[in-house]
């Protein structure tokens, strides 16, 4: 097995943006931290989700890992980290269809299963640790993230509320608020409230806000994808990923109460660099006049100095269904020449040509011709206010520095070990993060889908974060699908705590790869400068 690290490389990596460029860096920590394999379980499950999302109960030291396609969470033993192990699967089946997330709050554990037909409504089941049904309830239509308030006493569930293919149908996206009984066998239906967004129908929202699908009303139209919850358990920031936006949910009246446009990358800024075309013949970060849509799939939160921030991983989903489909490259599309006097160069494939953007905007209304292209993702991750004002970006960092760590397979995607062939689709495509406080200083790990492996950032300092490591516990040297290539398509992480350690005073992360199948513990090192 191959493990790549790479740290603190050279300034130009380490890129801020806006706001932080003004900043003062964060007073140094005197020491630095240091992340390396220590044990992996593999499910045997290739590209077929065996290893979405993971949460850690401390008590049992058990890992409950979604093994998604299969409707099974599997249930790991993790008292010797090295040597993780499954103990058991439990069988939702009989709930859903699809298992779609976990998540563990004092030994209580509760998934959400969609439905077979996804437009329908799913289920959240909670769970004893030893894998007893606890109780389960009836929540929106594609159930795609649980998590528990900080205080125990709520479970929210994102219910995405995707149409089916060919969109004849088109759910409302929601949170479904799960008020939880001091006994969690008497939870019943009348426990579950839903947050929609219908007041928003006829609000006028920011214009970075997108609303696009045919005949969607907003309420049908936004698609929550992940929660964060703020530390007193009062507050949630939703993730509605497609719609480049963030809801804000006052969870005791189960209200949405505003609705944040993120505003969009210019790429031909110094620092918001990319390399746009898997027909370069190599790596090629450059400027070019386009805007990326942030649309962020996981978000985490954390406290500086009493305030509330959000961290995003800026990954870029777009609509592609049988009866709708957003995406085109750009030599397909007519670009206005009074805007692009150079179309014809910028639509060659080494340039801009193969460069996968929207259709649903930028388009003038009269000549019908392109007047901006708007690309799928940032490619780096972001910090925001609790209002939503960007505070830092990555700007080209991702890039960078896995172009360094891998230069012969720079962009290379997590079926084909192959260089740049995701350079004109979103990238090395940040999807999960997950924000830990080690040793008095605050971390975010974002992890890659694409090329894999996890980036490591001090986030002490919103203003002023700091590139830490970068770690890829993946094998370039062997065919992805065979055990030797190790973990592909990182998607969940989470950070166990020193103190919830089964390695007594040794925090770990853990992360699972949803297209190798395989769950791994990392151990996490203090080390002086």
């Amino acid at each position: 097995m191959s493990f790549t690290t790479v740290s603190r490389l050279a300034a130009g990596c380490a890129l801020a943006l806006g706001v932080a460029a003004t900043q003062a860096s964060p007073p140094a920590a005197p020491f630095a931290i240091e992340i390396a394999p220590i044990g992996t379980y593999a499910s045997g499950v290739f590209a077929r989700s065996g290893a979405e999302i993971v949460a850690h109960d401390p008590r049992s030291q058990r890992l409950f890992v979604v093994n998604a396609a299969s409707g099974l969470v599997d249930v790991l033993g993790v008292h010797r980290a090295a040597n993780p192990r499954l103990l058991f699967s439990i069988d939702l089946s009989e709930y859903g269809a699809v298992v779609n997330s976990v998540t563990v709050h004092d030994g209580l554990v509760v998934a959400v299963v969609a439905n077979a037909e996804r437009t329908k409504p799913g289920r959240a089941v909670f769970m004893h640790v030893d894998g007893r049904i606890l109780a389960s309830v009836e929540v929106g239509a594609l159930p795609d993230m649980v998590t528990f308030t900080p205080d125990g006493k709520r479970v929210l569930v994102a219910n995405e509320g995707e149409p089916n293919d060919d969109y004849s149908v088109d759910p409302e996206g929601s949170v479904s608020i799960v008020d939880l009984p001091r006994n969690i066998r008497k939870l019943a239906q009348a426990n579950v409230r839903t947050a929609d967004f219908r007041k928003f129908n006829d609000a006028a929202l920011d214009p970075s806000v997108r609303v696009f699908g045919p005949n969607a009303s907003v309420a049908q139209d936004f698609e929550p994808e992940y929660i964060t919850v703020a530390k007193n358990s009062k507050t949630a920031w939703v993730s509605l990923q497609e719609n480049n936006a963030v809801a804000v949910l006052d969870i005791k009246s189960g209200d949405f109460t505003a609705i944040h446009g993120l505003g969009f990358k210019d790429h031909s800024l110094a620092g918001n660099a990319l390399d746009a075309s898997d027909r370069d013949e190599g790596i090629n970060i450059v400027n070019w006049p386009i805007l990326g849509m942030y649309l962020p799939d996981a978000i985490a939160s954390y406290e500086h100095r009493g305030r509330t921030y959000i961290v995003s991983a800026n990954e870029g989903d777009a609509r592609d269904y049988d009866g709708f489909g957003e995406e085109a490259r750009v030599k397909d599309l007519a670009l206005d020449p009074s805007v692009f006097p150079d179309a014809d160069a910028l639509q060659e494939d080494e340039n801009l040509g193969r460069l996968t953007v929207t259709t649903t905007g930028g388009v003038d209304p009269v000549t019908g011709m392109q007047e901006q292209l708007y690309a799928f993702g940032g490619r780096s991750f972001s910090i925001w206010s609790a209002e939503l004002e960007q505070v830092y970006d990555s700007g080209a960092d991702f890039e960078r520095i896995t172009a360094d760590a891998y230069p012969e397979f720079f962009n290379s995607d997590h079926e084909e070990n192959k260089l740049d062939n995701r350079s004109d689709n979103k990238g090395p495509e940040p999807e999960g993060v997950t924000v830990a406080k080690l040793w008095g200083r605050t971390y975010a790990f974002v992890g890659l889908e694409r090329i894999g492996g996890v980036m490591v950032y001090d986030i002490t300092d919103p203003f002023a974060p700091t590139f830490v490591q970068y770690l890829n516990n993946r094998d370039f040297g062997a065919e992805p699908g065979t055990p030797e290539a190790g973990d592909l398509g990182a998607e969940g992480l989470t950070v166990i705590e020193a103190s919830k350690s089964p390695i007594r005073g040794v925090p770990l992360l853990v992360v699972a790869n949803e297209v190798s199948g395989t769950t791994t513990l990392f151990r996490i090192e203090r080390v002086r400068r």
